[in-house]
């Protein structure tokens, strides 16, 4: 095993990618690991931390209810109370479908401290692994591509893209050394739709096994209403921008979930094509839904608007002949990265003239939102701000969010 030789072309990063690495935490500090040495001191700041999950009562009516506490937002060791019980349980989006279309093609990402590659291996087969070398925990890929294995840029160990350990360098002379057992760990993956989702809890299972239940099991009961209601694989991509914003991951969501509050004040422009007075929210099991009638001649809207929540940080806006996809990932208590996915009718890729002015009126909207947003947490992390109230004909799906949020942490 350790002089096997491939024809293969090798997926990995040369030591050169390694600076465009950057540590997502910059201003914070690490996550904390259960297995820390000094328990007695992750105790206490766990039980501290559970005690600000208790600062907020989901049981309160919405017309009697404050928010939950400004240190929900402010608190390092409250996001890794979050990773832990929130975005490392259950089905998470990452990604979608056309990033990962060919064979041996893959993409790398990364939650908390869970760094993960999804791939399609030689056969077409969609897998996913812990982005680890087995040797000395080197990252094996970076960004995106293709190719038929995985070569670690450290010591060079390979492993296909079915995990297998397949070249061990230099290991003359080690003992007890059994290769099946120093294959990438594998990751739970799935696909619902366009989207590409992850289960990154530590448990067995069969990663050739089909997750017929995972709609289900994501979005319960608005499986169907979503992909009848355009929320599908009918529309081609078109592009993907991404956003560095400063404020904690839960207020952009919150900024979303307001029912439209902030639209007409915040978003004039897009204000003049949505006909406000209709705007209704209807609160599923773990979705909440917006939806909106538009102007028939603001032709990037179209006469109808679609906006779902799917906790707890993805959002799908289907609008006209659009679609597009907001992906909140936390980079700290007060720092996220927000990637929007654009689906487009494909009658209508190619009117550039169309597709410029439309994206143009998205980017307008991004950045009065990340402005919002980051005005926002700067007043988060005032001594005059604690709790705030509800908007309660508006804001039930933020309520719902921080139920949810509640309920969760309380596990």
């Amino acid at each position: 095993m350790a002089t096997m030789m491939m024809m293969m072309k090798p997926i990995g990063f040369q030591f050169s990618d390694l600076k465009k690495l950057r540590n997502p935490y910059p201003n914070s500090p690490l996550i904390r690991r259960s297995h820390e040495p000094n328990h007695g001191l992750l105790q206490m700041s766990q039980d501290l931390d559970r005690s600000l999950v208790h600062e907020f009562n989901p049981s309160i009516p919405i017309q009697e209810a404050l928010t939950p506490p400004s240190s929900w937002y402010t608190c390092a060791s409250f996001l890794s109370l979050e990773l832990n019980q929130v975005f490392f349980k259950g089905w998470q989006a990452v990604g979608c479908t056309h990033q990962i279309q060919e064979a041996n093609s893959f993409f790398t990402g990364r939650l908390g401290n869970v760094e993960y590659v999804v791939c399609r291996d030689e056969n077409g087969e969609l897998r996913a692994f812990h982005n680890v070398c087995r040797h000395h925990a080197s990252l094996l890929a970076y960004g995106s591509g293709k190719g038929s294995c995985f070569v670690c840029p450290y010591h060079g160990w390979t492993y296909g893209l079915d995990g297998r350990l397949l070249k061990a360098t230099r290991i003359t002379g080690i003992k007890n050394f059994n290769v099946k057992e120093f294959g990438l760990v594998p990751v739970r993956v799935a696909i619902w739709g366009p989207f590409i989702l992850l289960n990154l809890e530590r448990k067995g299972f069969d990663q050739q096994n089909c997750d017929d239940n995972v709609g289900m099991e994501w979005l319960g009961s608005t499986s169907e209403i979503l992909s009848t209601n355009g929320v599908d694989t009918s529309l081609s991509y078109l592009r993907r921008r991404e956003y560095t914003i400063e404020c904690n991951w839960k207020v952009f969501c919150d900024n979303y979930l307001d029912g439209g509050y902030h639209v007409p004040f915040a978003h004039k422009d897009l204000a003049s094509g949505l006909k406000l007075d209709s705007y209704s929210t209807t609160i599923y099991e773990k979705v909440s839904i917006q939806r909106c009638d538009g102007d028939e001649d603001f032709d990037r809207l179209g006469s109808k608007s679609l906006y779902a929540f799917i906790y707890p940080n993805f959002m799908v806006n289907r609008y006209g002949p659009w679609m597009d996809t907001n992906l909140v990932l936390p980079l700290g208590p007060r720092r996220c990265k927000v990637i929007f996915d654009y689906f487009l009718d494909a009658s209508l890729k190619d009117d550039e003239a169309f597709v410029a002015k439309s994206l143009e009126d998205s980017e307008q909207v991004q950045m009065e939102d990340i402005m919002l947003c980051e005005s926002v947490q700067r007043g988060l992390e005032s001594p005059a701000y604690d709790n705030g109230r509800y908007a309660p004909m508006v804001e039930k799906a933020m309520h719902h969010f921080h139920s949810l949020l509640h309920q969760h942490l309380i596990k």
